[in-house]
């Protein structure tokens, strides 16, 4: 299956400050701050959903077009994509704007100050579904993700009117979006993300309960961290899929955009749903034990492995035949993940 993966693409900087961000405030003085603080650490990580989504494709053996705006910074970054199985032809360069940045500095008590600059994901909006035609050819289904409004309504309403399936993931944009803008994003979607707390939200940005929304879509997929996920589709029973566990867990960013891509994977490949969500479930957890949304390590027989841990045999005879196929033989001789 061509999956289009549109959305954001960003970098992180994150920075540590050994102090306390209380400490340095002063009582009567708040409405008049000028702080600067000097942190002990940096690390600059590649982020933006649609990217994170992208690399997760690819790393599960599709060939994702990544769509969305990046500034005339993008080079590295854009080369990593490439490097890493990700079709970065449909992704708009300004001329003028940087890469959209998260700047999050964390004190010794885990509190955070953080900025987020937009940049040249607000060209996003001049990016046309219909253009993606000359770089890869109509995709099968157009995974829409946290972006520049205009681009998220643009890029929907497109996929409605030309009969592309779509998935509508709003998560993070949510809070910025009235009634109608939501209601927009997930009438007609073939599939609808959120996390626990967005589905709250979403049911109350679109004033829709559970069945109305279901009425609107076809499957609703709601993760919940620790606790797995569920699917819910209309006239449906619900299912519910665990998390696949883990002792060492490190950094929760990314885990839900890792999640995303091992579901759209194994959809892409005509599994079953709930297949699907445990394959989805096992990159999640992948992600969760490394620090940073693109870096981790990924094996196919490690991860077969950790699924016949979680579900038993059954479960992993289903996914078998998809992750072996990723696995090649090296020139001294055992198995060896793709790259």
């Amino acid at each position: 299956m061509h999956i289009a993966v549109t959305g954001s693409i960003a970098t992180d900087h994150l920075t540590v400050f050994p102090g306390r961000f209380a400490d340095q405030l002063i009582a009567g003085q708040l409405d008049h701050v000028s702080l600067s603080f000097l942190a002990d650490t940096l690390e600059v990580r590649r982020g933006g959903v649609a990217a994170n989504i992208a690399v997760g494709l690819a790393r599960l053996g599709l060939r994702p077009l990544l769509v969305g705006a990046a500034g005339k910074d993008f080079d590295d970054y854009d080369a990593w994509l490439r490097k890493n199985g990700v079709d970065s032809r449909a992704v708009r360069i300004s001329r003028t704007l940087h890469t959209a940045r998260f700047m999050c500095t964390t004190d010794a008590d885990h509190n955070q100050i953080a900025t987020f600059y937009a940049g040249a994901m607000a060209e996003a909006r001049h990016i046309t579904i219909a253009s993606l035609d000359e770089h890869a050819g109509p995709p099968e289904l157009v995974v829409i993700a946290p972006n520049d409004p205009e681009a998220m309504l643009r890029h929907t309403a497109e996929c409605r009117e030309t009969g592309l399936p779509f998935a509508a993931d709003p998560s993070q944009q949510l809070a910025r979006l009235d009634r109608e803008e939501t209601r927009s994003l997930v009438e007609g979607a073939e599939f609808l993300f959120t996390n626990a707390y967005e589905a709250a939200l979403l049911r109350e940005r679109t004033g829709w309960t559970d069945s109305q929304v279901l009425a609107r879509c076809g499957t609703w997929i709601t993760t919940r961290g620790a606790e797995g996920v569920t699917v819910l589709r209309e006239n449906r029973p619900e299912l519910r899929v665990g998390a696949v566990p883990t002792t060492a867990a490190l950094d929760p960013t990314g885990v839900g955009d890792a999640f995303r891509a091992g579901f759209l994977a194994g959809a892409a490949r005509r599994l079953p749903l709930e297949s699907a969500a445990r394959l989805g479930c096992g990159l999640a957890t992948s992600v969760l034990e490394s620090v940073g949304t693109q870096e981790y390590e990924f094996d196919p027989e490690v991860l077969l492995r950790r699924i016949e841990d979680a579900y038993g045999p059954s479960a992993a005879s289903e996914v078998e035949p998809f992750l072996k196929e990723l696995v090649r033989p090296s020139p001294t001789g055992p198995g060896q993940a793709a790259d």
